[in-house]
C-alpha cells in the first residue's frame, strides 16, 4: 500500500510540474499557431504529420433509401492501402452547393443509432435528424468504437497501443481516416463548406480533428471536454502530453474558426466544474485575442447530447 501511495504521489507531483512546463510552452500558440499544429500532429502520431489533402479514389457507394428531402448512401473509403473506413452519407437533394457536417458518434455507438435507423437514438437525442433537417449534407463515419454485441470484437486499448510502439495512435489514425473523407468531399460539386458536430468520443473528435484540419469551419463538441489528469483513457493520452496539450490548449488551435463547447450538469463522466476551469483556462491563454471564437454552454442533462437546437443552429449559420 505504501508503494502504491508512492506512485500516486509521484504522479501528482509530476502532473503539477506539467501544468508549469505547459503554460510556458503554450506561450505563442497564436503568434505561431501552425507550429503548434505540427507539435499537435507529431504528438498524436503517423500518418498526420505534414498532412496535405490528396485524390482520393472513388469509394464504394450503395444506396440505401430515399427519404423526405435527402438520400442515404453507405460509403466506403480507402483511407490507407488495405484500410477501409465506412460510414452513412446524408445527401440533401439540392442543386445548389451545400455545407456539409460530419456527424461523429461516441463510444459503443454507429452512424446507424444516431441516425435512428434501430429506432431510439438513446443519449444521442436525434442528434443527426436534427442537423439534417437544415437542408445540409451529412456524413457519419464509423470509427473503432462500437459495441461488443456486433460480431467483430476487439481491444482498442490494446490497438492503440501497438499503433504506439509503430509511431501512431487510433486517434491519429481515425483523424486521418476523417480528413481523407473530406479530401473527397472537398472536390464535390455539390458541397461548400465543412462543419463538424459530436457527441463524448465523438466530441473528442470532433475538437481534436478542427483542431488540425483548418477546412472545419465551425464545430460543435458536446460531453468530453475536460482536464485530462482528471479524465485519463489510454488512447486519450500521449508520451509527455501534459507538457504540451490538455483540452484548453487543443482547443485553441481551432482559433479563429468556431468552435462550441456544451457540457452537461449532471454528466456522471465528465464532471462539468473540471470542464469549466478548462474553459477558464482557454480566456487566460486568450487575453490578447478575445473570446468571440468560442462558446461553452453547460446544458441541464446527464451524459447525452444537447437537446436545445441553438447551437446546432448557430453552427449551420457559420457555414451558410
Amino acid at each position: 500500500m505504501n508503494y502504491f501511495e508512492g506512485i500516486n504521489n509521484l504522479i501528482r507531483k509530476r502532473q503539477e510540474e506539467a501544468v508549469k512546463i505547459r503554460r510556458d510552452y503554450i506561450k505563442n500558440i497564436f503568434a505561431e499557431q501552425e507550429e503548434y499544429r505540427y507539435d499537435f500532429e507529431k504528438m498524436l502520431g503517423w500518418p498526420l504529420v505534414g498532412y496535405k489533402p490528396q485524390e482520393t479514389a472513388e469509394p464504394l457507394s450503395e444506396k440505401l433509401s430515399e427519404e423526405d428531402g435527402y438520400s442515404v448512401y453507405r460509403m466506403q473509403f480507402e483511407i490507407l492501402p488495405g484500410l477501409k473506413m465506412t460510414g452513412l452519407f446524408f445527401m440533401a437533394n439540392a442543386t445548389e452547393k451545400k455545407p456539409m457536417v460530419m456527424v461523429q458518434h461516441g463510444g459503443w455507438g454507429t452512424p446507424e443509432q444516431i441516425c435512428g435507423i434501430y429506432g431510439d437514438t438513446a443519449n444521442y437525442n436525434d442528434m443527426l435528424q436534427r442537423v439534417i433537417r437544415h437542408n445540409v449534407h451529412a456524413f457519419a463515419p464509423q470509427l473503432l468504437l462500437w459495441h461488443d454485441d456486433f460480431e467483430v470484437v476487439f481491444d482498442r486499448a490494446l490497438i492503440d497501443a501497438r499503433l504506439k510502439r509503430v509511431g501512431s495512435s487510433i486517434t491519429a489514425v481515425e483523424i486521418f481516416g476523417i480528413m481523407r473523407i473530406l479530401d473527397y468531399f472537398e472536390r464535390q460539386p455539390y458541397v461548400s463548406d465543412f462543419g463538424m458536430v459530436g457527441m463524448s468520443y465523438g466530441g473528442f473528435y470532433t475538437m481534436y480533428t478542427a483542431a488540425i484540419d483548418k477546412r472545419i469551419k465551425s464545430a460543435l463538441s458536446c460531453s468530453q471536454f475536460c482536464t485530462r489528469d482528471e479524465w485519463v483513457g489510454c488512447d486519450w493520452t500521449w508520451f509527455k502530453s501534459a507538457e504540451m496539450f490538455d483540452d484548453a490548449e487543443i482547443a485553441c488551435l481551432v482559433y479563429p474558426r468556431k468552435l462550441c463547447i456544451e457540457v452537461a450538469d449532471t454528466d456522471g463522466l465528465f464532471d462539468w466544474k473540471f470542464s469549466r476551469k478548462s474553459y477558464e483556462r482557454i480566456k487566460e491563454i486568450c487575453a490578447d485575442v478575445g473570446t468571440d471564437w468560442i462558446d461553452f454552454i453547460v446544458f441541464n442533462g446527464e451524459h447525452e447530447f444537447n437537446k436545445d437546437d441553438m447551437p446546432i443552429e448557430n453552427l449551420i449559420k457559420d457555414l451558410q
